[in-house]
């Protein structure tokens, strides 16, 4: 079955107390939300969750956020997080659209973005809506303080040289540039996808840029 079609989804996720259903509400007011004074990362386009639990478990003085906007992917990170012994006060997840990120998020509030293995939109005509287009980058810029990181995995070559010409039009500059992440010095401290772990068991090689915001 098609996650697009998981019968019940929206409503599970509409209900449920880890999905913040009025994230407009926050904007400016996150640290408020979370009732603590921590940096914020987000991820955007966090598929089933994987990651962004992981991290939410292994920094729990860091609070993250997951945006996915597709209801019946959110539904599976969700289960994800019921199945765990612990709970995450530290998360948070959001049914949105990335490109509206300015909506929900004030200037300077995010600390960190994670971009992970977005999906490449391959014909030309889609490239505005691949997460390192000039756009969504500006709009990362705004969001980020001036020492800001957006992190960015891809298997897909010909979208890890699009982003790499994106972000020389941008406000960021590359502080890490690898074609293979797992084979370089920037591995330390680094967290699997679902994705990932499949590439890499694959033998394939994993693209990883690290920005830093300098507006």
């Amino acid at each position: 079955m098609r996650l697009r079609n998981v019968a019940g989804a929206i409503e599970h996720v509409n209900s449920h107390s880890l999905v913040n259903q009025v994230p407009k509400k926050y904007k400016g007011k996150w640290k408020t939300f979370f009732g603590n004074n921590h940096a914020i990362h987000i991820e955007i386009g966090m598929g089933k969750g994987d990651f962004i639990i992981k991290n939410a478990k292994k920094y729990p003085n860091i609070n993250f956020i997951g945006i996915e906007k597709i209801s019946a992917v959110i539904l599976r990170a969700v289960q994800k997080v019921e199945s765990q012994e612990e709970s995450l006060p530290n998360l948070s997840l959001l049914r949105f659209d990335a490109f509206d990120v300015l909506d929900i998020f004030d200037k300077d509030e995010i600390g960190r973005v994670y971009l992970n293995f977005s999906d490449p939109w391959p014909k030309d005509r889609w490239a505005k809506r691949r997460l390192m287009f000039i756009k969504y980058l500006e709009k990362y810029s705004v969001i980020l303080p001036s020492d800001g990181l957006v992190k960015f995995k891809t298997d897909n070559n010909d979208l890890f040289d699009f982003s790499l010409e994106e972000i020389e039009k941008s406000n960021f500059k590359k502080t890490k540039e690898t074609r293979d992440l797992h084979n370089s010095d920037f591995l330390e401290g680094n967290i699997m996808t679902e994705y990932e772990a499949k590439f890499v068991s694959e033998g394939k090689k994993i693209n990883f840029v690290e920005i830093m915001n300098i507006k």
